[in-house]
Parts: structure tokens; C-alpha cells; sequence
């Protein structure tokens, strides 16, 4: 098929958005990976923009000495794991109850959910009730204030919804009950939105320190978000002796950290880890977030 002069301005221009938008995305992320391999001084100097500068990895040196940010990074990999599954464990049950119209009473239970997603108790009522309910300290106590998303539920719901319902009537013809429809027939089918909405939880779960802070006393069960913002907030210029093998044998060079390139490698060090699941889901991703969006 012929193009005609319009169409490939149109093309030409519509590329070059693109590639801009993407450039801006993805600058910020070039310009902490080169920040945290680049010296002190460099950062200081302004040097620094998408390549690192006198190349140095003692920001991640000193970041790793701690023997904290391991159990930090144990804590965190548990309460997504955990909280992950509980979570895909109660949206999938109540959004599949909800997708089916038999289910008395299924427009009040909806106008429930709905109305969560305007209006909630608020701060100090959740932390009321988390201590009367004698789950403050506990992981548990996090993994019951996040269990369900109302909109990752609407979602779910929402796919639930669009299967043949041919499907389910055959399957109860041989004989198979609700859970075994739900087992062996619809989570098979739902594979996009099922990767969809775990990346979701996933990302909430692993980017959390809000709320692991108002819940979590104890040191050694903070996440690693936590962990890592408390060392950014008392982050100061770190010297590191060195022992140089130039001019007099033994002698010692003070290298200096500065703040910035301490916070880009706390960044790294926590974006990383979720980045590399992504690759895995992204088949699946494109598919289950456009779920919804058309009816019909």
C-alpha cells in the first residue's frame, strides 16, 4: 500500500513524540545509574548526566556494609511474597462471586466496594483499630490493611465477566462445582489480567514504607524501603580510607561519598530487584491493564 506525503509527516512526527517521551522516561533512571558510579566530586561539580564520571562503586560498598539492609531486604522479599498471594488468594474469590448474576444481593455488595473507594476511615481510626486488634509489630497486621484493592477487584471482575458463559454451563453439565469452574477453567483463561494485577500488589508491596512505618516498631523487621529512607535521611558526606599502593607502601586516601551519590545507589538497590520481574509479565501486561476498556 502506497503512503502518501501526509501520512508520512504524520508518522515522522508521531515517532519522535514517541521517542521524546520515552527519553524522558527513561533519562531519569540513566541519570541515578550514573550518579551512584560516579565520584563525589563529579556529582558536586555538575558533571554528571547520563554516563558516570571518574568511575567508583564505594556508594554500594558502604551501602552493603551495613549488615541491615540483608534484613531489611529478607523482610521485604517475605511481606511481598506473602502479601502478594493473600491478596491474588481474596480478589480472585470475591471478584469471581461478583462477576456472576446469581449472586443475590450482588448490587449492594458492589455499591459497598465502590463507596470504599471514595471515602475511608482514615489514619488515626486504622491505627485505633490495628491496636485493638493487637496486630501492631506484626507483618500480619500489614498484609489485613492491604488484602483486597477495590479497583484491582473491578478489574478482576470486569474479565470475570467477559468469559463465554457457554464455558461455565458445559462445565456444570459434566458435573463440576463452582470451585472447580473457578480452578480448571477460568484462572487458565485469565492469565493476563492474573499477571496484571500481582504486578500490581507486587509493586505496592516492595515500593511500601508508609504504613510499615506507622505499624512497625521493631528495627529488624523494617522492609527495605524503610530501611533505606532512614539511612537517606541521616545520609552525610562519608569518608572511606583506602589504602593506595602508589608512592609510600601503606599509605591512605580518603575518598569522600557524597549524599547524592548514596541516595542514587539506595535507589538502585531497591528498584532493581522488581525491575528484573517485569520482563517475565510484560506479555501479559499490555493485554490485562486494557481489560475494562472496551465493553463489548
Amino acid at each position: 500500500m502506497r503512503i502518501s506525503t501526509s501520512e508520512r509527516v504524520f508518522l515522522v512526527i508521531t515517532y519522535l513524540v514517541i521517542a521524546m517521551a520515552a527519553m524522558t522516561c527513561l533519562y531519569p533512571f540513566l541519570y541515578v545509574l550514573a550518579t551512584s558510579f560516579s565520584s563525589s566530586r563529579a556529582v558536586g561539580a555538575g558533571l554528571v548526566y547520563i554516563w558516570p564520571v571518574e568511575f567508583n562503586m564505594e556508594a554500594y560498598k558502604q551501602l552493603l556494609l551495613d549488615g541491615q539492609v540483608f534484613v531489611a531486604m529478607k523482610n521485604t522479599v517475605i511481606i511481598t511474597v506473602v502479601g502478594t498471594a493473600l491478596n491474588m488468594f481474596a480478589t480472585v474469590l470475591c471478584a469471581y462471586s461478583l462477576s456472576k448474576k446469581r449472586l443475590r444481593g450482588r448490587g449492594i455488595f458492589m455499591g459497598i466496594i465502590v463507596f470504599t473507594m471514595l471515602f475511608s476511615g482514615g489514619l488515626i481510626p486504622s491505627f485505633l483499630l490495628m491496636r485493638s486488634l493487637n496486630l501492631m509489630d506484626k507483618f500480619s497486621g500489614l498484609w489485613a490493611l492491604g488484602l483486597v484493592s477495590s479497583f484491582n477487584m473491578i478489574v478482576m471482575r470486569t474479565f470475570f465477566e467477559g468469559l463465554p458463559e457457554s464455558l461455565e454451563e458445559s462445565a456444570q453439565i459434566d458435573g463440576a462445582a463452582d470451585p472447580v469452574i473457578l480452578i480448571r477453567l477460568a484462572l487458565p483463561l485469565s492469565l493476563p489480567v492474573l499477571a496484571t494485577i500481582t504486578l500490581f500488589y507486587a509493586v505496592g508491596w516492595w515500593n511500601s514504607y508508609f504504613t510499615p512505618m506507622m505499624y512497625l516498631k521493631t528495627t529488624t523487621k523494617y522492609p527495605l524501603m524503610l530501611k533505606l529512607k532512614q539511612m537517606i535521611d541521616t545520609a552525610q558526606m562519608i569518608v572511606v580510607n583506602q589504602n593506595t599502593t602508589s608512592g609510600t607502601e601503606g599509605a591512605s586516601a580518603n575518598i569522600l561519598i557524597a549524599p547524592e551519590t548514596f541516595k542514587a545507589a539506595s535507589i538502585l538497590v531497591a528498584t532493581l530487584p522488581i525491575v528484573m520481574i517485569y520482563p517475565f509479565l510484560q506479555k501479559y501486561f499490555v493485554k490485562g491493564v486494557m481489560i475494562g476498556s472496551v465493553k463489548g
